[in-house]
This record gives C-alpha cells, structure tokens and sequence, in this order.
C-alpha cells in the first residue's frame, strides 16, 4: 500500500511541476485481480512529452520518475484521450 501511495504522490507531484497546466486527472483502478494502474493526465498540450531530468548527488529532487521505474511493474507516458496532455501511467501489484 506505502509503495501505491508514493507512486500516485510521485505522478501527481510531476503534473504539477512539469507541466504548463493548472490541473490534472488521476485514475487509479483494477485492470485485473491485484494489478492495479495508476494514471496521472495533465493538460499541458505542448506535446513536448516528459522533461529529462539528471540530479546530482547533493540535489533534493529529480529522481521521481527513477522511483516510479523502480516501484512500477510497467510505466509510460501517452496522449491522454481525457485531457489531450501527457498520461504518465505505471501499473503494480495491489
């Protein structure tokens, strides 16, 4: 449950930061019996895709999307059919 919890902080902290948008859209549902996938649709229309990020040692942030390839089973970004930005989703066992 700790690792879902930081997952949807880690999208919804990258929609926020990352995007031009003011808003965004999480989803979290049951695709199959224990898989959970987490979605986060911003409404950044740029179609610039996901900022590269490379932290140093010494910085504070830049390593969310590293911790949700870490805690994800699958991840990815799409054109989001609900906002026409960015969907960042990842997908893990319940």
């Amino acid at each position: 449950m700790a690792d879902t919890v930081l997952l949807v902080s880690e999208l919804a902290t990258n929609a926020v930061r990352h995007t031009l948008g003011t808003r965004f859209l999480c989803g979290v549902g049951l695709v199959t019996h224990g898989r959970l996938r987490l979605e986060m649709h911003d409404h950044d229309r740029t179609g610039r895709g996901l900022p590269r990020c490379e932290p140093g040692p010494d910085d504070e942030g830049g390593r969310g999307l590293f911790l949700v390839e870490q805690l994800a089973e699958t991840w990815g970004v799409d054109r989001s059919r609900l906002t026409g930005g960015n969907t960042v989703w990842a997908t893990m066992t319940a």
